[in-house]
């Protein structure tokens, strides 16, 4: 994640980047001055799905669940604001969507902090506007670096608020028509549509941890926009909107989104403990494949080929290797020639990289792991007592 990108740096090189801030837009205003308006009753507007019988209509969704999407405004540590000011900190403007009645509020954890890694801090004072421009103060409950997750908290009285579901995305397919909604450049409440681009892209966190099951879409993204959910057809978040790949900065039809999947494991936990904790295996694994594997003179095609084991970890302590010899194959230097393939984890087929950490995220720190391994040609079984993950990776390919 990189924050110069969030602040309207452009970037030369083609790069992934988080796209909550608010830079080059006029759209943000002193936060610290604006002070929480004092509320009485609330209102709860429940909705429903829209239904796949009506088709994809952005303009029903728009009118029916756009009142629970708000900006996000924080005041982050630094010397001074976003526009030349002083005093006051940096200010990052995002996106975010109301989840219950109750004043919850998700958005991305890079929209209401700094830095990354062990380097994490929180902004110092959060504001959530609404589209009649009602400005309250927010308090930050927890927030997950490993997914890009926020759950704030406002006080909710006098406010109509408006939840929005939450889907699930797992039976998504390419081509799927989808909604973003949120305020890129600070224009709030901005619609764009598109499709589902791709699925299971693995995407950056802010610990060099990756993000798995991410969704790449062509529906306009840009910075601002972090935070705001993705929506299918029927109005149910399906993501929440984090990053765009660009060459310059702005949206060019290649942004991402955290799964709900993954986010609603995070918002849970948040909401339980005000942290969430993952599972550490501490391998770095890539791809094996037939015409690798043939290479290897592996009587496997597909599985998990170890690439890098963390030392002191988990891996490390249950014997499995990287090997150490090194091929290069069709131009790519350094491939393991004689480590573990990962197989089988708890029983379960793993047949790519992705495979391992989407298992791993699945268990909890301390649980025990059996995973079924191949070096050569003779197969074993071990059993790791999985860790829980540093506040950051020493690899920045680490996936588990």
């Amino acid at each position: 994640m990189r924050r110069a990108a969030a602040l309207g740096c452009a970037l030369a090189a083609l790069v992934a980047t988080g796209c909550g801030g608010g830079g080059g837009s006029d759209k943000s205003q002193s936060a610290a001055g604006s002070g929480a308006v004092t509320v009485q009753n609330t209102k709860v507007q429940v909705v429903g799905g829209g239904g796949e019988t009506a088709g994809f209509n952005p303009a029903a969704i728009y009118r029916q669940y756009s009142p629970g999407v708000v900006t996000v405004i924080s005041v982050l540590p630094g010397s001074g604001g976003l526009f030349g000011g002083t005093g006051g900190g940096e200010e990052a403007l995002g996106s975010g969507f109301v989840v219950d009645g109750g004043g919850d509020v998700a958005t991305n954890a890079h929209v209401v902090t700094s830095g990354s890694g062990a380097d994490i801090k929180k902004a110092s004072q959060v504001y959530v506007e609404f589209p009649d421009h009602n400005r309250v103060q927010a308090k930050i409950v927890g927030d997950d670096p490993n997914a890009d997750v926020a759950l704030l908290k406002i006080p909710t009285g006098g406010l109509k608020l408006t939840p929005l579901p939450l889907g699930s995305s797992s039976a998504l397919i390419v081509g799927s028509p989808v909604a973003a909604i949120g305020s890129p450049f600070g224009e709030e409440q901005s619609l764009s549509v598109g499709v589902v681009s791709a699925l299971h892209r693995t995407i950056d966190s802010l610990t060099n941890f990756k993000i798995q099951d991410a969704i790449q879409t062509d529906a306009a993204i840009n910075h601002g926009n972090s935070g705001g959910p993705l929506l299918d057809s029927r109005g149910r978040v399906i993501g929440i909107d984090s990053q765009i790949q660009s060459t310059g900065g702005g949206g060019e039809g290649v942004g991402f989104a955290v799964s709900v999947d993954v986010a609603r494991l995070s918002l849970q936990q948040l909401r339980a403990s005000h942290s969430v904790s993952y599972a550490y295996l501490g391998v770095t694994s890539e791809d094996l494949f037939p015409q690798l594997a043939r290479r290897l003179g592996l009587p496997v095609a597909r599985g998990a080929l170890v690439a890098k084991v963390e030392p002191g970890g988990p891996a490390k302590n249950a014997g499995i290797s990287s090997g150490t010899s090194k091929v290069t194959f069709e131009g790519v230097p350094g491939v393991p020639a004689n480590g573990d393939v990962i197989l089988a984890i708890d029983g379960h087929p793993v047949t790519s990289s992705s495979d391992v950490g989407d298992l791993i995220v699945k268990r909890r720190p301390g649980d025990h792991v059996r995973i079924e391994l191949l070096r050569g040609k003779s197969r074993r079984t071990v059993t790791v007592t999985v860790g829980s993950r540093p506040r950051k990776a020493a690899s920045s390919t680490l996936t588990p």
